[in-house]
């Protein structure tokens, strides 16, 4: 997987960052999650295509997560995208996407399939493992834990050719099946193949403050993105817009057990502070990375 950021700024748009919009990279497929203004502007300056973009999922309603949502789907189909798409979001996303397409008269040319999910959901969507956790903020808001699935494990060969087997497509069953049968005889696979591997795990909150669901989507995550609105000495800012600050994201990445910890939706007030605002963020979790507009992280191998 491959986090690539749109907009990394909170509230609304700055010259250095523009508001919510992450898109993830699968191997097949593309996954936004969120879609403030504008997004469909920021994507025009990287390699995403949005008719790849099989689901969207919005953490909640606020409008810098979302008025950007009905331009994009709009663009996909004038994009002549005939992939179906899947949009996950917090009850009312469907009233408020419906009356919007209707009343502006725009026409999908795709499937668009809406799911209000709730707190505790889970949802296999090409082939991940989603699961959705209600956070703390001022607004309904939501988080979601991204498990990819797992790899096979590898082919112990020479205990295989210990059998007698020569190299061709058996290998490829021995890998994939319970069983295989050779000369006459029927073996395990699994004596013969090491384990799987775990898939790779992201974490990524909406906006919060400190909570437990945050810890439950976190816990032993590859990648944590979490928000980080403000810096710690503006503490009572971030408790009354209902927001995190950077010692609290680390905090978490640190309880969680995460491997790396990534901020956004950061203020506008720090520009021109930067380099403090990382150093807080760092001091507090070692792999620490404040994400900017446009950049890449991998997550797992």
């Amino acid at each position: 997987m491959k986090l690539h950021f749109l907009g990394t700024g909170s509230g609304m748009p700055s010259k250095q960052r523009n508001v919510s919009g992450l898109a993830l990279i699968l191997p097949k497929q593309t996954w936004l999650i969120d879609c403030g203004e504008a997004t469909q502007h920021q994507i025009l300056h990287t390699t995403i295509k949005p008719r790849k973009v099989s689901a969207v999922w919005i953490t909640h309603l606020h409008g810098d997560h979302v008025f950007g949502l009905p331009g994009f789907l709009s663009t996909r189909s004038a994009l002549d995208g005939k992939d179906p798409l899947t949009l996950y979001g917090p009850r009312g996303i469907k009233q408020w996407l419906e009356l919007t397409l209707k009343l502006t008269g725009s026409y999908l040319g795709y499937d668009l399939t809406i799911v209000e999910y709730e707190d505790g959901d889970t949802f296999e969507q090409d082939g991940h493992l989603v699961t959705v956790r209600k956070l703390a903020h001022r607004f309904p808001s939501y988080g979601f834990r991204i498990e990819a699935p797992a790899r096979p494990g590898t082919l112990l060969v020479d205990k295989v050719r210990a059998l007698g087997i020569p190299s061709g497509p058996i290998y490829q069953t021995i890998k994939q099946a319970d069983t295989f049968e050779f000369a006459g005889k029927t073996y395990a696979s699994k004596e013969y193949v090491t384990e799987s591997v775990r898939g790779a795990i992201v974490a990524i909150l909406g906006d919060t403050t400190p909570c437990e669901n945050a810890f439950v989507l976190a816990q032993a995550a590859d990648v944590l993105v979490h928000e980080a609105t403000f810096m710690q000495g503006e503490s009572k800012l971030a408790r009354q817009y209902g927001h995190s600050t950077t010692v609290e994201a680390a905090r978490l990445a640190n309880e969680a057990g995460t491997g790396r910890l990534i901020v956004t939706h950061i203020s506008a007030r720090y520009q021109g502070r930067e380099a403090e605002f990382e150093a807080e963020v760092v001091s507090g979790f070692a792999d620490s990375h404040v994400a900017t507009d446009f950049s890449e992280f991998i997550v797992g191998d």
